[in-house]
């Protein structure tokens, strides 16, 4: 809890320095903004809020979608940088060429913020993302108690090579520790889509019937192996986890079909980062990571989530 808080404090502490150092110069400047997948809901709430906040200020926000292809976002950033951007916030589609774009926009002097993802061979000059080691963690533990710390689980992983799976795995993989009882019997990729998540869970729970407990790397994932716990008639009880707090994945966990996600902050995360990308192209000084706080969402506190997304 106290991690928590100073996460928080630091959150409100740097968007406040960073509004207030960039709100004089943000008039007029034109933000690429750069999103690995325009069809998950978690990068929409980030370009919704992008867009608003440009909106504000009179920021010029153009907006490519490389729909899940590297090879199309290397191309689409190239254009961007070709149309004079003033800064690009970069949200990679996958962990292959990841570093292509931000080593072309350093080459024009364009300053990149690296959003969600973060490419290990060309990092951006700030990295905005949730604390995906400690919310794991978190999630893990949760699944430790309900479960009584015993039971068979499988994992659907996202993206292999890509930040947030590396994260979230290790951070899983910690809270785990405490629940010896409780045994990874499946671990397979779904690269972060719900119809995948379904076949790959099917395909689990085909393999083993036995399966008490699904964490699905993200909502999406999640989402398709409650759908494939359904279909599948089981005799016992099937705990089922997620992760981004996307708005289906919060409706799901009102519902019941889940019983848990981590929400992440998009809409914070998405001010945060136009403010970043306004300071670095003035000059000021902006911390190298900035992590923000996921929060352990259940039925007992999903309602405001709902009502309004942080």
């Amino acid at each position: 809890m106290l991690k928590s808080k100073k996460l928080l404090l630091s959150t409100l502490f740097t968007a406040m320095t960073l509004g207030a150092s960039t709100h004089v110069f943000a008039e007029g400047l034109t933000i690429g903004l750069s999103v690995a997948n325009l069809q998950a809901d978690f990068f929409n709430q980030i370009k919704q809020s992008v867009e608003a906040e440009g909106k504000k200020k009179g920021i010029k926000i153009i907006t490519v979608d490389a729909q899940g292809n590297s090879a199309t976002q290397v191309s689409q950033v190239q254009d961007l940088i070709t149309r004079q951007i003033d800064a690009l916030i970069y949200i990679p589609a996958g962990a292959t060429a990841a570093g292509i774009p931000v080593k072309a926009a350093r080459a024009a002097g364009i300053p990149v913020v690296a959003l969600d993802r973060n490419a290990p061979d060309a990092p951006g000059d700030t990295f905005i993302a949730s604390d995906s080691v400690t919310a794991a963690r978190q999630l893990a533990e949760y699944v430790g108690k309900v479960t009584g710390g015993k039971g068979r689980l499988a994992i659907l992983q996202g993206q292999i090579g890509t930040s947030p799976e590396n994260d979230r795995a290790k951070g899983f993989s910690e809270g785990l520790a405490k629940f010896p009882e409780l045994k990874v019997v499946a671990e397979q990729p779904a690269e972060w889509a719900q119809d995948r998540g379904f076949a790959v869970a099917q395909d689990m729970l085909q393999r083993d019937p036995n399966i008490t407990v699904f964490f699905g790397r993200a909502d999406a994932m999640a989402l398709g192996a409650a759908q494939a716990v359904k279909v599948a008639n089981l005799s016992q009880p099937v705990t089922v986890v997620g992760f981004d707090g996307d708005v289906a994945g919060l409706k799901a966990v009102a519902a019941g079909t889940l019983s848990a996600t981590m929400t992440q902050q998009s809409q914070m995360m998405g001010r945060l980062a136009l403010e970043s990308a306004v300071a670095l192209k003035e000059g000021k000084e902006v911390p190298k990571i900035q992590l923000q706080e996921a929060i352990l969402t259940t039925k007992d506190n999903v309602a405001p989530f709902i009502a309004n997304h942080p």
